[in-house]
């Protein structure tokens, strides 16, 4: 686990409401975590997370284009939402929130939180610095 992206996912907690996030690899593997949840419910979290995507990712030709990329995903509960993004080349975020949550707040917090993400996950290319002749 990364803990040094555990600290930016805390900032989607600041949203009233926000209960747990997570960031998983598309195999469903535990990449960070808020630092507030217990590191095996958040391992069991990813490994379902990667599942959810799965198939929401398989639904796409339910919406007449079985080529559409997959964006995001939405689950309610009687005691709260998941809400679950693509955060990058094979990363997911997923956010849990009670039921009081502002969808749009929370939407929004973790599109910016990808985006940070991206520039972390993000390996820049190797620049040659040898003097070469």
């Amino acid at each position: 686990m990364n803990d040094d992206l555990s600290w930016m996912l805390d900032s989607a907690l600041e949203i009233p409401g926000a209960l747990h996030a997570v960031l998983i690899s598309a195999d469903g593997l535990l990449m960070a975590r808020t630092q507030d949840f217990d590191k095996d419910d958040a391992d069991r979290v990813a490994a379902a997370m990667s599942g959810v995507q799965s198939l929401s990712r398989t639904l796409a030709f339910f919406c007449e284009d079985p080529h559409q990329a997959w964006r995001q995903t939405l689950v309610e509960f009687e005691g709260g939402w998941v809400f679950l993004i693509s955060a990058g080349e094979g990363a997911y975020l997923g956010v849990s929130a009670s039921p009081e949550v502002d969808m749009a707040d929370i939407t929004f917090r973790m599109q910016q939180l990808v985006a940070q993400l991206g520039k972390r996950l993000t390996t820049p290319p190797r620049e040659n610095l040898g003097t070469g002749s």
